[in-house]
């Protein structure tokens, strides 16, 4: 901006100089004139009158002249004006500029430190990746070694398992000759204890039968399991109850006094059935991850796991003429035979309609299923061919139960209805129904009583019906359980009667 004023300056100057230039020039031209004035005025008239108009109009050139540099030196003025503004402008950006450099110079330098640092620490996860990589690969020659050394020992121990099932095969040849005899001798003394259709008191078990009572009064109501209790059954002879439930657990209650004596685990699924042995020292749990858990009892140990269905496992019986024969029926579509001293399966008996649940025979060389399709089949165990079928109900079958003389066979369905088979004909002989008892689900569980005078179904709303055979009419309804009762089990001794609920509360009734 102050290039400008001088710019300014110097043209005023300039034009100044010119003007005096100019000045001189004119006096000098006009120097004849003052001499002629001198001269006679009567001589010069005409002469000086042209001059003086000369001059006049030079005169007027030079104030045009004039007022044109005035002009000009007032826009310079302006433009030098609005040049010192705009450089004070410029001085101010220039120094916003300048601060927001040092400002900018500032964070480089704070982000220089920061990326140093972050380097430093990318450098030491660099450092410990490959010391994990190192030990990766070192663990990994480790597994390889203990893959090779599993694969060796897995050989040898099938190796062994053959060896071994060679001689269970030699040593079972010798078993079949003599449970053919045996079988042979119990069938004559069976029938001989037969008298139309009725077992007479002196069977095994009957120093501890007493007649069933009907049950009226809940006597213990227990929380037994979280999330619901599917399944019970007692021990033979006996007042101890085996319960498994949701929560994967089995637990052995005394009803005496209601008591939890143990609980066993290892199952790794819900417990859908419950089966024991009959000298009480193995409980089978068929489970929902398509597998049996087998327990010794005692010990509170797992025995076996057996594996096979490829579906969840819900139904299981144990053969009422040998401990060592187990069925089970899964949502594959099949019934398996299981071998417990052997530990696997015997046999596979295939069918087109899902089974909920079955039992032995009491000669234990036949099977009774109840289907999702309403069917009741009979099944020969050791050639898996279907024996007999009818048409039990009209939708699904939830639960079997064989009476103690094995004569007649409980079944219950969705269609809210329970019948009562003659095993002998697999002929209806009784049905018993009630207009508020409704089946909760595809597993509820019905029984009948140790004298087989009494059928005791739970229902969706939370009751219990009790009927008489005899009579087919209810007898009694129990009210204490606040969900849908799933199961229903009652003592060999005569009493209690237990049930189980979808909240998995326990309630023993006498």
């Amino acid at each position: 901006m102050g290039g400008g004023e001088e710019v300014a300056i110097d043209a005023i100057k300039h034009a100044l100089r010119a003007l005096r230039k100019r000045q001189l020039v004119e006096e000098g031209a006009h120097g004849p004139a003052f001499v002629a004035l001198s001269r006679p005025f009567i001589f010069q008239g005409s002469v000086w009158k042209e001059k003086a108009e000369n001059l006049e109009t030079e005169l007027q050139q030079c104030y045009k002249a004039q007022s044109r540099l005035s002009e000009q030196l007032v826009v310079e003025v302006a433009e030098s004006r609005a040049s010192k503004s705009l450089l004070k402008e410029k001085e101010e950006l220039i120094a916003s500029l300048q601060n927001d450099l040092s400002q900018a110079s500032e964070e480089c330098t704070s982000l220089k430190e920061l990326l140093e640092e972050k380097t430093r620490a990318v450098d030491l996860v660099t450092s410990e990746n490959q010391e994990l990589k190192a030990q990766l690969e070192e663990t990994r020659v480790r597994a390889d070694a203990a893959l090779a050394e599993n694969k060796m020992l897995i050989d040898r121990w099938m190796l062994q398992k053959m060896q071994d099932a060679e001689k269970l095969n030699e040593a079972n040849a010798i078993y079949e000759d003599m449970l053919d005899k045996v079988k042979a001798s119990s069938i004559e003394q069976l029938a001989r204890q037969q008298v139309d259709g009725v077992v007479r008191q002196s069977e095994e078990g009957a120093e501890y039968y007493v007649e069933s009572t009907i049950p009226t009064t809940n006597k213990y109501k227990i929380p037994a399991h979280q999330g619901g209790c599917a399944a019970m059954v007692f021990e033979y002879n006996s007042n101890k109850l085996i319960s498994g439930g949701q929560d994967q657990t089995l637990k052995l209650w005394d009803t005496n006094s209601g008591s939890l004596g143990r609980t066993l685990h290892g199952c790794l699924g819900s417990v859908l059935d419950l089966a024991i042995t009959h000298d009480n020292k193995t409980i089978i749990a068929a489970s929902s991850s398509n597998n049996l858990f087998v327990w010794d009892k005692d010990s509170g140990r797992i025995r076996h796991t057996l594996t096979g269905h490829v579906d969840k496992v819900c139904a299981v019986d144990v053969s009422r003429f040998s401990n060592r024969n187990v069925a089970s029926a899964a949502y594959d579509r099949t019934i398996k035979i299981w071998d417990m001293q052997k530990g696997y399966c015997t046999n596979t008996i295939i069918f087109p309609s899902n089974c909920n649940a079955l039992s032995f025979g009491l000669d234990g060389l036949t099977i009774c299923s109840g289907h999702v399709d309403g069917n009741l089949r009979l099944w020969d165990v050791q050639t898996g061919k279907l024996l007999s079928e009818v048409v039990a109900h009209s939708l699904s079958i939830t639960s079997i139960s064989l009476s103690r003389n094995g004569n007649v066979l409980l079944t219950s369905g969705r269609d809210n209805v329970h019948n009562l088979f003659d095993m002998r004909t697999l002929e209806v002989c009784g049905t018993l129904r009630a207009s508020g008892n409704r089946v909760a689900s595809n597993w509820s569980r019905s029984c009948i009583s140790a004298d087989d005078s009494y059928v005791a179904a739970g229902s969706a709303d939370g009751s219990v019906y009790v009927w008489s055979i005899s009579q087919a009419k209810i007898v009694s309804t129990l009210k204490e359980h606040n969900s849908s009762v799933l199961c229903c089990s009652w003592s060999g001794l005569g009493k209690p009667l237990v049930t189980a609920d979808r909240n998995g509360t326990i309630c023993t009734w006498t």
